[in-house]
């Protein structure tokens, strides 16, 4: 599906506690094959002042191992409009996809603060890489709804992009804190020991991330507000947002499911307390 591609190099750090690159890193080199494609191009400019990250869709399908050697991300272009275009990636290490994705960005001016449309020639360099992009499995509608665990935090200069605003994919982050302390028992051990004493892994296997406003450096928290839809035997479907507590205004909105899985990685039913931060938290059907 490949019409560039991009290798990125590991970092020691990309790990997480399971060993593993951590999901949110996927976004991560997605980011990077997708401005050096931009770079190589004539519409390297958008890079300085004219580009933003509507959506994103990423499906986890092995874990990635530390390596020496790069992991090649292929990207393609779907369909293209008057301000957005669609991005798809394809993640490969030792010939094995382990990932796949979408972005939707726009073409925004930030000192009007607007979306705006692309030159004639902008859109002619996108136009011409175009095909058509399966879709990814949709992850249903859910909401939000009052009933919801409540997660605060800061953000971090490093955080911040070129553009002085929250970098697409620190929202990653936030929203996998908000998930590792949602605890339905705060008095009782912590349902992440619980699964860490018995052998079991939390396997992130899709993550949908809708931007919907610009998160600033500030002394004020955020938060996430966390609920749990759909629940199956060895899966859930946890959907968050992020909030700013000021005025209310929602800035972003998740979907993730994720799975539980034994030390080999496979299925295993879910835990008590994750059924038990279900009745807790649910999440509210659209």
């Amino acid at each position: 599906m490949s019409s560039y591609t991009s290798r990125v190099q590991l970092r020691w750090v990309d790990l997480d506690a399971q060993g593993h690159v951590n999901n949110a890193v996927v976004a991560d080199y997605l980011q990077e094959a997708r401005v050096e494609w931009l770079l190589a191009g004539p519409n390297a400019h958008l890079l300085g002042d004219s580009t933003m990250v509507v959506g994103h869709q990423v499906e986890y399908l092995g874990p990635i191992n530390f390596s020496l050697e790069p992991v090649r991300v292929d990207l393609s272009m779907g369909a293209v409009g008057a301000s957005r275009f669609v991005l798809a990636y394809s993640v490969i290490q030792d010939d094995r996809e382990v990932a796949r994705g979408r972005s939707t960005l726009c073409l925004f001016d930030y000192r009007a603060n607007r979306v705006r449309r692309m030159t004639g020639a902008e859109r002619s360099w996108f136009a011409a890489q175009s095909e058509p992009l399966e879709p990814l499995p949709t992850l249903g509608s859910w909401q939000v709804g009052e009933q919801a665990h409540e997660y605060e935090f800061t953000v971090r200069w490093s955080d911040l992009d070129s553009y002085g605003h929250v970098n697409n994919v620190r929202v990653f982050d936030y929203i996998a804190e908000a998930r590792v302390h949602l605890n339905p028992d705060p008095d009782g051990p912590h349902r992440m020991a619980v699964a860490a004493a018995d052998g079991m892994l939390w396997m992130v296997a899709r993550q949908d991330v809708d931007y919907l406003g610009q998160i600033l450096l500030r002394p004020e928290p955020y938060v996430v507000r966390t609920a749990i839809g759909r629940v199956g035997r060895t899966s859930a479907t946890t959907v968050a947002e992020v909030v700013d507590p000021t005025d209310g205004r929602v800035l972003v909105r998740t979907r993730t499911v994720v799975v539980s899985g034994d030390a080999q990685g496979r299925p295993v039913p879910l835990p008590p307390l994750m059924l038990r931060a279900a009745e807790l938290w649910p999440a509210v059907a659209r």
